[in-house]
């Protein structure tokens, strides 16, 4: 594997959708939130420590993570968010690299919504594309997709990069501000810039 991309943007930008088409082109895909998922699932990795560190409050009786309480307390407070990311981030790097060990496409797809600000995965990538689009409809994607309240989408933008500093940093960018036959042709466009460029090794 020569050529790994690193695919981010803030929450609601169409992260998820992107990677979905890159995947139908036959790009391989990882996507550490569904990583996270299995992770905090019952019997999940992340789970004895979490509980050490969290308390009971935050494990369903079912024995995984309580994630509406987990987002409560982390989006309102740093230091626990931190601490949180301090027992996931490692175990999804780890799951990451191995996965991507088994990539046998020309080129894959690393989906990292916190690749700019977390910086742990700059050794595996060769570059970075951005998925963007304006404030107000990543709010209400966001919304709309997870459930939660305004107030909640503001404080995990907050606890991102900002807009303009995800554009600065990318090397290629998507912009999903309009129709998704939109967002495909652009992806349908990058899968070919990849294409080429993976074969020059």
């Amino acid at each position: 594997m020569s050529l790994i991309i690193g695919l981010t943007g803030g929450i609601g930008s169409g992260k998820t959708t992107a990677a979905k088409f890159f995947a139908l082109l036959g790009a391989d895909v990882v996507d550490t939130d569904a990583i996270a998922h299995e992770l905090t699932q019952p019997q999940g990795a992340a789970i004895p420590a979490i509980r050490k560190i969290f308390t009971g409050k935050f494990i369903t009786a079912e024995g995984a993570l309580d994630r509406k309480e987990m987002r409560t307390l982390v989006f309102s407070d740093d230091g626990w968010r931190r601490e949180l990311e301090a027992i996931l981030h490692p175990l999804i790097r780890i799951e990451v690299a191995r996965r991507a060990a088994l990539f046998s496409a020309p080129y894959g797809i690393v989906v990292v919504p916190l690749l700019l600000e977390t910086g742990g995965y700059r050794e595996m990538i060769q570059r970075i594309l951005v998925v963007d689009c304006n404030e107000h409809e990543q709010i209400a994607r966001a919304m709309a997709r997870t459930g939660m309240d305004e107030q909640t989408v503001h404080a995990i933008m907050a606890s991102q990069l900002s807009r303009q500093e995800r554009l600065r940093r990318a090397d290629d960018v998507i912009a999903n501000d309009a129709d998704v036959l939109h967002l495909r042709q652009q992806v349908d466009a990058l899968h070919k810039k990849y294409l080429a460029l993976a074969s020059k090794g």
